[in-house]
Formats: C-alpha cells, structure tokens, sequence
C-alpha cells in the first residue's frame, strides 16, 4: 500500500512537472502578449510612413470602413451574411494596406542601406565625428532616409545626448537592419576602437549579397503569388456576378447558401495563409529595439 502510494505521487509530480511549462509561463506569456502586440503595430505603422498617427485612429478609421462596406452590401443584396464578411473585409480593409505599404517600404530599404553603409564609411574616413556622419545622411543618403537622418541631426543639435537621439532614430526607422547599423556606431562611440570602418564594409558587402538573393528570390515567386491572388479573388467576383440575379439572392439567404458562404470564406483565409507561408521569406527579427 506504501509503495502504490510512492509511485502514485511519483507519476502525480512528473505529470505535474511535465505540464507545468505550458500552464505557468502562459500565463506570464499572457501578460506581456499586448506590449509586443503594440510593439510590432507601432513598427508596421512606422515603416508604412505612419509613425505619428496613434493607434486608436487606425482601429476607428478601419471601424469606419466596416460600417460602410456593411451597409453598402446590406443595400445591395438584403443578404445577412454576406453583409457580416462585407463588414469583415472592411474592417480588414486598413490593416492589409498599411502591412502592404510597410512590406513595399522595407523591400525598398533593402536595396537602400547598403549606400548609407558606405556614405557612413567614408564620413568617418573622411575623419567626420559619427554623430556628423550620420547628420550628413540627411543630405547625401538616399531619398527615403533623408528624412529620418534629418530629424536625428536636428534632435542631436539640441540635446547632445547620441544615444537618446539613436533610439529615437531607430523607432522611426523601424527596420532591423537599421538597428544592427546603428548599434554597431553605438558601440564604436561608447567603447571605441578603429575597426569600425572594416565593420561597416563586411556588412555593407553581406547586405548587397542578401538583397540581390532576396529580389531573385521574389522574382521567382512573383507568378505564383499573382496565380495564388487570382485563384482567390475569382470565386467571389464569380458570386458578386451571381448575385446581381434575384433568384441566386433568394438562394444566398438561405441557410444551406449562408453556410456555403461561410465554409467558402474560411477556405479562401486557409489557403490563402498557406500560400502566403510557404511563399514567405524569412524576415529578420528587430533584436535591439
């Protein structure tokens, strides 16, 4: 009986102890779920030029468009269900643009910071201090940094304070490679050294290699996606033609048609996830931020 009761409390502690990792850091987990959350919002918002427009006004202005894309299609068709995922789609409608925009912006600074790398190493050749090199970027970087670079030259001018100024200038950036650049001045300004020119090539050289694999990567992909978004997009102008006859509405506000719509909804989201998945190209994470 002693025995039974040894390996019962045994076998009742390695459960225990097995299941523990998934019970009592989910709930710590939990806690800070909604700062990466809005971390990760204010990034998106950042690199899709977005960075001074609040979070409370992305979510009303996509409110907005869901009452409107509701109400049209409830005007339109007098279908219940099909002015639910109208007000769906509208209320996605913000989001999607601004995740459009930014991954537009964040493909185009690929190509852009291997220039500012080099700008950056001639300044310092040049024998500039890095906080000039940096302001210098403002005027001899590329055109869609100039006016980040700007904003740090004028902050630095007036405060004095380098590393306050680089963490602004890295929030309005948002972009991981422009923390890895700016922390590697960061260090060369704090600890020393001369090596940071050698530095600053090896990287330049590394992100020229990975921006041309990345665009003949994309490249590659770009038909299969466009396939993938026209796969998505026609049965549903297919149903919108559909639904301009009355007798396919009669057919919609039914409940058999209520729940085709509805399983087709959720086979467009799956598949279209999955194509975007494996379609996807590993992005790097912001480690400094």
């Amino acid at each position: 009986m002693n025995a039974s009761l040894v390996f019962g409390a045994l076998l009742g502690l390695g459960l225990l102890l097995t299941v523990s990792p998934l019970l009592w850091p989910a709930k710590a987990e939990a806690g800070r779920r909604p700062g990466a959350a809005t971390s990760r919002i204010s990034d998106e918002l950042a690199l899709a030029g977005l960075a001074g427009v609040p979070i409370a006004v992305i979510v009303i202005v996509a409110v907005l468009f869901a009452l409107v894309a509701g109400a049209v299609a409830h005007a339109v068709f007098l279908v219940p269900v099909l002015t639910i995922v109208a007000t769906l789609l509208g209320a996605a409608l913000v989001p999607l643009l601004v995740h459009a925009r930014a991954t537009r912006r964040r493909a185009a600074n690929r190509a852009v910071w291997p220039d500012v790398v080099d700008h950056l190493v001639s300044s310092v050749r040049a024998g500039m201090s890095l906080p000039d090199s940096l302001g210098a970027l403002a005027e001899l970087g590329p055109a869609s940094t100039r006016a980040a670079f700007a904003s740090f030259d004028d902050e630095y001018r007036r405060t004095g304070n380098f590393g306050a100024c680089l963490d602004r200038l890295k929030g309005v950036l948002a972009d991981p490679v422009a923390d890895r650049i700016l922390e590697t001045l960061r260090m060369a300004r704090e600890v020393g050294g001369s090596d940071v020119t050698a530095v600053l090539r090896g990287l330049s050289g590394y992100l020229r290699e990975d921006a041309a694999l990345r665009a003949e990567v994309v490249a590659r992909q770009s038909w299969i996606r466009n396939a993938a978004r026209l796969g998505v997009a026609a049965p549903w102008l297919l149903l919108l033609v559909l639904a301009s006859r009355p007798e396919a509405i009669v057919a919609y506000d039914s409940a058999a048609g209520a729940a085709l719509i509805i399983a087709g909804v959720v086979v467009t989201i799956v598949a279209y996830q999955a194509m975007v998945a494996l379609g996807r190209l590993p992005e790097e994470r912001r480690w400094f931020h």
